[in-house]
């Protein structure tokens, strides 16, 4: 006698049912890498004081893997003057300037994103623990910003810190514990990788950078400088001999690029970069070297490894990663921490665990020979105009 057939096919969908609540990362993989939410903190002005600000900011939004959640701006209002009077800094005298805000929605435009943008306080902090809530309501901005998108997040956010880190500390004054919980990592590139030797971010508010190291968050420094040259094992400079390579990226970006290098003032911001108008650069703008800090942040953030395969240097993805290819070291390696009232750091690599780590690339100068060749690549395979 037969058994029958529809108790076997129910059973068969039962086991079908349960085998996907068993393995429910199946179906996430087949949807794409899950991105990354991010919050970037960018000492971004317009016009530009440095454009390697305006470039790095590109990967934030071009990545796949990340998830931008929000652009702060932080400001200096030394550099908002014609000749920039920052306590400690060399006179800037392509000034005046404001932040960034025309960069952010040219970017916004190109990619067809609604990424939120405000600014930070422009004066520095009194304190380590300043909250800074007696700035005006404008500068209030970037530190409610970072909040309510801290509050509003079902998961925890990566933060990224190009800057002085002032709004950081100071939304982290506010609300400690949303910090904690809401915090996965804070990406600081700041310092130098030697003690003694004074480092642009840290001057800009030394306030900031001693009230994150000395809090318990989950702290991850990029030292900008120290070491022979400018470069060390544990910072992240490095840089491209010249910028050729923007002639053949995308055409809105290229725009986008060409707007920031020209230090250009057309009221018509929007249509400047749109990819139908055509990005015009002088011969020397594009054949000058240009200094770089921000990649090593965008590698780790990402989950992407720096590889050579097939004799070529590349950006991959982690989980791309071949069993051939070479892979140089971009780790994050935990350290004790001292810190003196000034800003100034030093460090001690630890087996043991701790809530701050330290850049590690290996050999500097490899690193940067893989780069040279591997960040170009990068760049020229992002296609917005085409995706949207």
């Amino acid at each position: 006698m037969k058994s029958p057939k529809f108790p076997v096919r129910l059973l068969c969908w039962i086991s079908l049912v349960l085998w996907w609540f068993a393995h429910p990362w199946d179906a996430a993989s087949a949807a794409g890498p899950k991105k990354v939410p991010v919050i970037v903190v960018t000492d971004l002005y317009h016009p530009p004081q440095d454009v390697g600000d305006n470039f790095d900011l590109i990967a934030a939004y071009a990545l796949p893997e990340v998830d931008l959640r929000a652009v702060i701006l932080d400001v200096t209002e030394g550099f908002r003057k014609p000749v920039a009077d920052v306590p400690g800094m060399y006179p800037d005298r392509n000034g005046p300037r404001d932040p960034g805000f025309i960069s952010v929605l040219q970017l916004n435009f190109i990619f067809n994103r609604h990424i939120p943008c405000a600014a930070g306080p422009f004066t520095m902090m009194k304190t380590p623990a300043d909250k800074m809530e007696a700035v005006p309501a404008f500068q209030q901005q970037g530190i409610e910003l970072i909040l309510k998108t801290l509050r509003e997040s079902d998961e925890p956010i990566e933060m990224a810190s190009f800057g002085s880190a002032r709004p950081i500390a100071a939304a982290y004054n506010r609300q400690p514990e949303l910090f904690r919980r809401k915090l996965r990592r804070l990406h600081l590139s700041a310092g130098a990788s030697e003690a003694g030797v004074e480092e642009w971010n840290v001057q800009l508010d030394r306030q900031a950078v001693v009230c994150l190291l000395r809090s318990k968050l989950p702290v991850a420094i990029y030292p900008c400088s120290g070491g022979k040259d400018g470069y060390s094992s544990h910072n992240s400079y490095w840089k491209l001999p010249n910028l050729n390579f923007i002639e053949q990226m995308d055409p809105a970006l290229k725009a986008y690029l060409a707007y920031a290098f020209g230090r250009l003032h057309r009221a018509d911001f929007l249509r400047a970069v749109q990819a139908e108008v055509p990005a015009t650069w002088r011969p020397e703008q594009l054949a000058q070297p240009h200094n770089v800090w921000e990649t090593a942040v965008w590698l780790n953030i990402a989950r992407r490894k720096l590889v050579r395969r097939e004799g070529a240097w590349r950006i991959v993805p982690a989980s791309e990663v071949q069993p051939h290819d070479t892979v140089l070291p971009n780790e994050l390696r935990p350290c004790h921490l001292q810190v003196k009232d000034n800003g100034e750091f030093s460090f001690e690599i630890t087996s043991k665990s701790s809530n701050f780590s330290i850049y590690d690339r290996g050999d500097p100068r490899l690193n940067e020979t893989a780069l040279r060749e591997a960040l170009p690549a990068l760049y020229l395979s992002f296609k917005p105009s085409k995706a949207d």
